[in-house]
């Protein structure tokens, strides 16, 4: 059993603390929400009255936060965890993030007698729930061997990707393909009705054909195809289209940062910004076939 601090009980951090408690870890948690702060404490975990304090107390932090400034601000400062918490801590950043904020905050837990890896994650809020995540671990061999058991308690499978930050560069690929494949698979479904073709024969035929994917298979963006997806609960959403507009930025930043062009990442980009502008950014990411074909 680990003592565990764990920042950010929302939407993916709530159900992944609830798991860490059923493997019998010790967890103690932080969130501003007054509602993820009641949640926790009925789910059996404990609440910090602040950051200092939560770091002092634990050997592990988990972060899962939106975005790499809320990762910093509670990291970094006086009153940040790195200033407060046990030498060799493990702090693990389940966030999805920038690279180089990632890798800014193993230099600066290395730099404060402090371990840190980078360990975003596949699978959504069902994933989260199931247990089911898959984690795209990045940094030092022996921050991430410590590292590993904890995962184990939330997710099925564990990818070692490399050095510090690699993790986040995993995960920023995966969504960018994600986001390009939500937006094929949609207009394939379009194409389909408008030339009288069943979404239901499509979805048939291609999971049989050359064109399967992963969209196809398990996330289609009609309602009544798959069962439980978001589609056929009006996108109430898993994975929001705000979150894959937000990674699908990080992957034009990178790209633009490596002097490579990507322009179906450019595309999607593009169009999941007209999605959000459209009032559909809280929906699910699959709510984007709502903007397309007219």
């Amino acid at each position: 059993m680990a003592k565990i601090g764990f920042i950010g009980l929302g939407r993916m951090g709530l159900p992944m603390v609830v798991n860490l408690i059923r493997a019998q870890h010790e967890i103690t948690g932080y969130d501003i929400s007054p509602a993820a702060q009641a949640a926790l404490t009925q789910a059996g975990g404990t609440l910090a009255n602040n950051l200092p304090e939560l770091a002092a107390q634990n050997d592990i932090v988990i972060t899962m936060l939106q975005t790499g400034a809320q990762v910093q601000a509670v990291c970094y400062g006086e009153s940040g965890i790195y200033a407060h918490a046990k030498p060799n801590t493990l702090h693990i950043d389940c966030s999805t993030i920038d690279v180089p904020t990632a890798q800014d905050l193993q230099t600066k837990a290395s730099q404060n007698g402090l371990l840190a890896v980078d360990a975003p994650v596949s699978g959504g809020v069902s994933g989260a729930q199931a247990g089911t995540l898959t984690f795209l671990l990045g940094g030092h061999a022996a921050a991430c061997s410590s590292a590993q058991p904890i995962l184990q308690a939330m997710g099925k499978q564990i990818i070692l990707t490399g050095a510090s930050g690699s993790g986040q560069a995993a995960k920023i690929c995966n969504n960018m393909l994600l986001g390009i494949s939500m937006l094929a698979v949609s207009e394939c479904f379009l194409l389909a009705e408008r030339l009288g073709l069943s979404a239901e024969k499509l979805h048939e035929v291609v999971t049989h054909a050359s064109g399967q994917c992963w969209v196809m298979d398990r996330y289609v963006p009609v309602p009544h195809v798959l069962e439980n997806v978001p589609a056929n609960h009006n996108y109430q959403a898993g994975f929001s289209l705000n979150m894959m507009l937000k990674d699908l930025n990080f992957s034009q930043a990178a790209a633009q940062h490596c002097d490579l062009k990507t322009p179906l990442g450019q595309l999607a980009t593009k169009v999941f910004q007209q999605g959000k502008e459209a009032g559909l950014g809280d929906l699910d990411f699959s709510a984007i076939i709502k903007t397309l074909g007219s």
